[in-house]
């Protein structure tokens, strides 16, 4: 029985990812500025990163630990986590 050979052609969803991985969570996601922090309620085992959505909260082991994050491409709980820190920021 042959074997297909793949293309290499990849689907275009049209969204374009500025970090370092699609779905996990890199350290350099994480965000540092103390007067965002000091704004937003962030609990002590937890971590605020941003990406090309916006911001969430995530617990500290799930950065660089090389897993994807449900978190991340969860849609429907991405947007209501975002605005909810939007909030907190205005």
């Amino acid at each position: 029985m042959a074997r297909q050979v793949r293309t290499g052609k990849k689907h275009e969803t049209g969204r374009t990812i500025t970090t370092k991985t699609a779905y996990g969570i890199s350290s350099d996601m994480l965000v540092t500025d103390e007067t965002v922090l000091s704004k937003v309620n962030v609990p002590e085992h937890s971590a605020l990163v941003q990406d090309d959505m916006g911001y969430f909260i995530v617990d500290k082991k799930r950065v660089d630990d090389g897993l994807a994050c449900p978190l991340r491409y969860d849609s429907l709980w991405r947007e209501k986590a975002n605005n909810e820190i939007m909030e907190q920021l205005t």
